[in-house]
């Protein structure tokens, strides 16, 4: 599938890039540098050619139907604030899963469950009409970070269960909630 742009109102959402016009390098590196986005997710080594990599691999992904990820934006300057992707895609099961991480600039704005939400909307429209047609899109999270718990909740996710002790934060063992969202939820 060919990358697709959304524009989510107060966000504009477009596959990450590195090129003459527009390099979201620094944003990636700040990612894989910042504290908070560090215990929630995992993220590449924080080097230049890492990050350069990383921008490659998710516009590859758009041409395998693998993953479909888009750099969440300031629209008037295209300044990269954040990041939303479905991940683990089956287009014939109509399956995936939703991840995010925003920089310290788009946190608590609104700016994570704007973007989810216009993304989710995208995932359900049919494949006729220019979506992915897809059925079921869960979200996970730790039970340590309450942010991505309110994501979850205002994107309309239903809490399907856990997994105990699965993640790792600040020497601890944490909760993962499952989440889900099918088409018909909606």
């Amino acid at each position: 599938m060919d990358a697709v742009e959304i524009n989510a109102g107060a966000w504009y959402l477009r596959v990450p890039r590195a090129d003459e016009r527009m390099h979201d390098g620094p944003a990636v590196l700040a990612s894989c540098r910042d504290p908070e986005i560090l215990r929630w997710r995992h993220r590449p080594p924080a080097d230049p050619v890492d990050a350069e990599a990383y921008i490659r691999r998710r516009a590859q992904d758009w041409a395998r139907d693998e993953r479909f990820t888009w750099a969440v934006c300031e629209p008037t300057t295209g300044e990269m604030l954040g990041e939303v992707s479905l991940e683990h895609v089956d287009l014939p099961m109509g399956q995936a899963e939703a991840a995010c991480w925003a920089l310290p600039a788009g946190r608590g704005r609104g700016m994570v469950t704007t973007a989810l939400s216009a993304v989710l909307r995208f995932a359900f429209v049919g494949r006729l009409s220019g979506g992915l047609g897809l059925h079921r899109v869960t979200y996970q999270w730790a039970a340590g970070n309450p942010a991505s718990g309110r994501v979850a909740e205002k994107c309309g996710f239903r809490v399907e269960g856990r997994m105990r002790e699965a993640w790792v934060a600040d020497g601890r063992h944490h909760d993962i909630v499952v989440t889900g969202l099918l088409a018909t939820d909606r």
